[in-house]
């Protein structure tokens, strides 16, 4: 994984621009989403997601992608939550026991 850059703009403020984008492919009773946060120069987290219509249910798109969509998110929270563990680690050469959302 890159590391997201930071970009400064004034005295003593740091303004640090992120992209997120999704995208979400349907095939049949299948959605796939994909999330990708992006720093300015570059770097990048990918996160992913999925979700399936039970047959028993009512196919409802929307419902499949909200569900899809909240997966790949969670997906790169927690790629975002384990990079800020390595850095605290490497950063205080001590162990990280937990990290609050």
């Amino acid at each position: 994984m890159r590391r997201l850059p930071v970009t400064g703009t004034g005295k003593g403020t740091n303004t640090k621009a992120w992209h997120a984008e999704i995208d979400i492919v349907e095939s049949g009773s299948e959605v796939r989403a994909e999330a990708r946060l992006r720093g300015k120069d570059g770097g990048q987290l990918i996160g992913e997601g999925s979700a399936r219509c039970n047959p028993a249910d009512e196919n409802v798109p929307a419902i499949g992608d909200e569900l899809a969509t909240a997966r790949a998110l969670s997906d790169l929270s927690h790629q975002l939550l384990s990079r800020a563990a390595h850095d605290i680690e490497v950063h205080t050469a001590r162990p990280v026991e937990r990290l609050h959302a």
